[in-house]
């Protein structure tokens, strides 16, 4: 009896933190996960960008969470269509406007409203779309931390990121964390002061700069101009340069062609060229190559002061070898020995160019 009590006991113990424990994660669930049990009605909102806003993130007012977004589409090419979902008591009205807010750093956003400025607005139908004119997108962090970018640089990474967050919270319009933006900022004055020789040289540096540039403004002017003068030239050439391009790709094939065709011509000439190369790299050859070079100039100097006189060449004629053959008449022997006299004798020049 007292052991089945004991076991009573326990599953007893058991049920009861087994059903703490389901209730416990559904209402951890509940909370991260944005699950409203009560009624809820849906409206729409046109933004013209509502990057990094995703189906599941908060719609807060005044930084308290009363719903979630439901979708994220396309709309009009050029604009994005936000479908939420609030709780039922959530007044909204046709003044009430929607805002993309950064979450963290990191990207997450959420979507904050705010009542209008008109108390007596009409109040929305469930379904009803806020118009673009009562809708911003989120702060364009690139376009803001560049801006600040000499600033970061003299700070290191946790106090860049503290101030980051402040500037981004601030800039969204919530008020309560200017106080800590004001601290950081007075922080980062005592840091700029510890950095005041730093600070001068990089001054004194950028004054060089701008009064060379300014040493040289008719240059710059005079290059503006002419830069501006070649982009209108080169606009008003675009149709030349584009048919330009047309004729470039027409080439390009007929160059393709023609090295395809004349390929196998060039890899014979390259075999007779890898022939020819082991031909004059023969010892025979080499010493004949030799003196072939070393006449080359002397050669080519007796050719250029021959054609000087024109486009012809000029030959002066220096010896001749003369033979005459008489008829053979054997009963007239004076011919014999004429023959004799003429028949081979040799002409040559005494001139200085002969010598």
């Amino acid at each position: 009896m007292s052991r089945n009590s004991t076991t009573i006991a326990a599953g007893i113990k058991l049920g009861i933190f087994t059903v703490v424990s389901l209730l416990v994660t559904g209402l951890l669930a509940a909370i991260m996960g944005n699950v409203g049990f009560g009624a809820g009605k849906t409206y729409e909102a046109v933004f013209s960008n509502a990057s990094m806003l995703e189906k599941g993130d908060d719609v807060r007012i005044a930084g308290v969470s009363v719903g979630e977004v439901k979708k994220v589409e396309h709309h009009e090419r050029n604009h994005a269509l936000v479908t939420f979902r609030v709780k039922a008591d959530v007044p909204m009205t046709t003044a009430t406007r929607a805002e993309i807010r950064f979450k963290n750093l990191v990207g997450d956003r959420y979507l904050a409203i705010e009542e209008g400025k008109d108390e007596d607005a009409p109040g929305l139908d469930e379904d009803d779309v806020i118009p673009i004119a009562n809708t911003s997108p989120a702060l364009d962090l690139t376009v803001l931390f560049n801006g600040f970018q000499p600033l970061f640089t003299a700070l290191n990474p946790s106090q860049v990121d503290e101030l980051s967050l402040n500037l981004v919270r601030v800039l969204q319009g919530e008020g309560g964390t200017i106080q800590s933006l004001l601290a950081n900022t007075a922080s980062l004055t005592n840091g700029l002061a510890d950095r005041d020789k730093l600070i001068g040289e990089v001054i004194t540096n950028l004054s060089q700069t701008m009064d060379t540039v300014n040493d040289r403004h008719k240059q710059l002017k005079d290059l503006i101009i002419e830069l501006k003068g070649w982009m209108t030239d080169l606009a008003k050439d675009r149709k030349t340069i584009g048919s330009s391009l047309d004729n470039i790709s027409d080439l390009t094939e007929v160059v393709a062609g023609l090295l395809k065709e004349s390929r196998p011509w060039l890899k014979a000439d390259v075999a007779e060229l890898r022939k020819l190369a082991n031909l004059l790299t023969q010892p025979e050859s080499e010493k004949v190559l030799g003196e072939l070079l070393d006449r080359l100039p002397e050669s080519m100097t007796d050719q250029t002061r021959t054609g000087t006189y024109g486009s012809w060449y000029n030959y002066y004629l220096c010896a001749a070898s003369v033979r005459v053959k008489l008829p053979v008449v054997s009963d007239i022997p004076l011919l014999d020995k004429l023959q004799d006299q003429i028949g081979n004798f040799k002409i040559k020049s005494n001139a200085a160019r002969c010598q």
